[in-house]
């Protein structure tokens, strides 16, 4: 899904009139973040050249000749002549200048066959060994693990001892430790340690319950490794489990620092992983990489879904903290919001640590800024019977009580937590806005929830993975709690579904990564602890979902009304 992002919302709505609440499409959250550009729009002397992170010196004049062949698009002419130069050249300096040209030329101008036209000609010298490189590092994006040993077991012919050799030769050991594979070995890394310890720990139970190590006939074995919540440390427990466990399957990460580490090498190495992060853009690392995650996309989607095509509500408020959370399911809720035909009439952030949500409310409706209503508020105060004298020209403490809201939508959407929705719904109530439903996520789905909602708790819809009344009947929860005795949440079914799945995999017959990764692609109908599962073209673990309200003070499956 596409995510527009410019500058900060917050900035905009707090310097404008809340009576013209309508905005564009451009009007934006945004990320503060800065912008990495992908290798293939950098330019040629960005790119660190086979890992070596070599640069091209600048002020250093390249031949004439060199430059025609290029502006020509004679590539392999313009390397064959820069090769020479870095043998002829009359001083080190512009030798070393040549030779990195050389490098240049190699590594961002040149076409397959271009390449191995280069490694079968003497007349291109050293620049053999970099474009058997090149070749190698090809053979691996395409998977073609064979052909990329070839490449790199040839380096060393042309560049014995150089860091492009010893480079390959890591690559080489990493590709022959990769051949060997247990198929009843699962790896995980998870944070086992620190102050993600707990939910690490969460996740590891639901693992091994995935593999039925509770059963001494389970017939797998479970190698861990603890992250630590370092990125670092999750790439290397990856390259452990590969290489000594000789795992056919990974599972981790739950945290979204460490995740793209965790997918990232596994994808290196060829070894399907399934992640258990909502970090976006997970599984768009590489082909063997899949997420079994409520993502933030998923729970969306089926809320828009639900409020616009069960409902019929077309028009959206959204009252957001400016946080990472906030900004992302904000953003992905008025995309889905346009993308179905509605419109978002009103949008206010506040602060994360908020704690007065009078002012976010009234900006909101549209009764803070008392000057853009001015006619509207002294033809009220008029026939106020108040007679407390003007404190100022904005008077916002007089503002909601004078000034109706400006209630132009038909629901609020607040991606935060339950204690922060029922805040804002208090200052709603207490506002006069009523006759709108309030739009949330699974942060809803918490005990007490009846207690903060309010005036609102028969107006409330979000969207969770399971509801704990209804799913303590389901196998697993009955089997979790007899062996912990607690209940398990979310994090322990999708850690349990990622190992289950595996494991039943193999079972069927997937005993090679290659065979593993190509039948997590076609999941269909995969019976998990709470229903059936299916992978999407993304790699998506499509979870079930369910629509949420208050009955009666209990949460209770949104009954739609048709």
């Amino acid at each position: 899904m596409r995510m527009l992002l410019v500058s900060t919302l917050a900035l905009l709505v707090t310097s404008c009139s809340s009576i013209s609440k309508r905005h564009s499409e451009f009007d934006r959250p945004s990320k503060s973040q800065g912008v990495q550009l992908p290798p293939s729009q950098q330019t040629a002397s960005e790119k660190q050249v086979g890992g070596v992170g070599q640069q091209l010196p600048q002020g250093k004049a390249l031949s004439a000749k060199i430059r025609e062949l290029e502006s020509a698009g004679d590539y392999l002419g313009a390397l064959e002549e820069s090769v020479r130069l870095s043998v002829s050249a009359q001083n080190p300096q512009d030798q070393e200048s040549f030779r990195l040209k050389s490098v240049e030329i190699v590594e961002g101008k040149l076409t397959q066959d271009q390449l191995l036209k280069v490694t079968r000609d003497s007349d291109y010298g050293f620049a053999r060994g970099y474009a058997l490189f090149r070749l190698g590092e090809n053979a691996l994006e395409e998977r073609d693990k064979d052909q990329a040993r070839k490449y790199f077991a040839s380096i060393g012919d042309f560049l014995p001892g150089s860091d492009l050799a010893i480079r390959a030769q890591d690559i080489l050991s990493q590709l022959e430790s990769s051949k060997f594979v247990n198929s009843k070995s699962i790896g995980v890394v998870l944070p086992l340690t620190g102050k993600n310890a707990a939910i690490g720990a969460k996740a590891l139970r639901g693992v091994q319950m995935g593999l039925g190590l509770n059963s001494p006939a389970s017939g797998f074995r479970l190698a861990v490794m603890d992250s630590e919540g370092n990125p670092d440390n999750a790439r290397r427990g990856v390259e452990r489990l590969v290489k000594e466990d000789n795992a056919i399957a990974i599972i981790g990460s739950l945290l979204s620092k460490t995740a793209p580490a965790v997918a990232a090498k596994a994808d290196e190495l060829g070894v399907p992983t399934i992640g258990l992060s909502q970090k976006s853009g997970l599984t768009e690392i590489g082909p063997s990489v899949f997420r079994n995650a409520l993502t933030s996309e998923m729970q969306v989607q089926h809320l828009v879904r639900t409020a616009m095509e069960d409902f019929g509500l077309k028009r959206f408020a959204i009252i957001y903290p400016n946080d990472p959370y906030g900004v992302e399911y904000t953003n992905l809720f008025w995309d889905e919001v346009l993308a179905r035909g509605g419109s978002v009439t009103a949008v206010q952030t506040y602060n994360p640590k908020e704690t007065d949500f009078r002012y976010p409310v009234q900006r909101l409706i549209g009764t803070y800024y008392i000057e853009a209503r001015a006619d509207e508020y002294k033809m009220r105060a008029k026939k106020s019977t108040e007679t407390e004298k003007k404190k100022s020209v904005r008077q916002e403490s007089q503002a909601i009580d004078v000034l109706p809201p400006i209630v132009d939508f038909d629901a609020i959407f607040v991606p935060d937590s339950a204690k922060a929705m029922g805040q804002i719904s208090a200052f709603l109530s207490f506002a006069g806005v009523k006759g709108i439903k309030l739009l949330g996520t699974n942060l809803w789905n918490t005990p007490g929830l009846a207690k903060r909602a309010g005036a609102f708790a028969n107006s409330l819809i979000f969207v969770d993975s399971f509801l704990p009344a209804i799913s303590t009947h389901a196998r697993f929860f009955q089997e979790y709690k007899a062996i912990y005795n607690e209940d398990p949440g979310l994090i322990e079914i999708q850690a349990y579904d990622a190992a289950l799945i595996l494991r039943q995999l193999v079972i069927q017959g997937s005993n090679s990564r290659e065979s593993l990764t190509r039948e997590l692609g076609q999941l269909k109908k995969f019976p998990g602890a709470l229903g059936a599962l299916n992978m999407s073209p993304e790699r998506e673990v499509q979870r079930p979902l369910v629509a949420l309200t208050l009955d009666k003070n209990e949460i209770v499956p949104l009954k739609i009304k048709k």
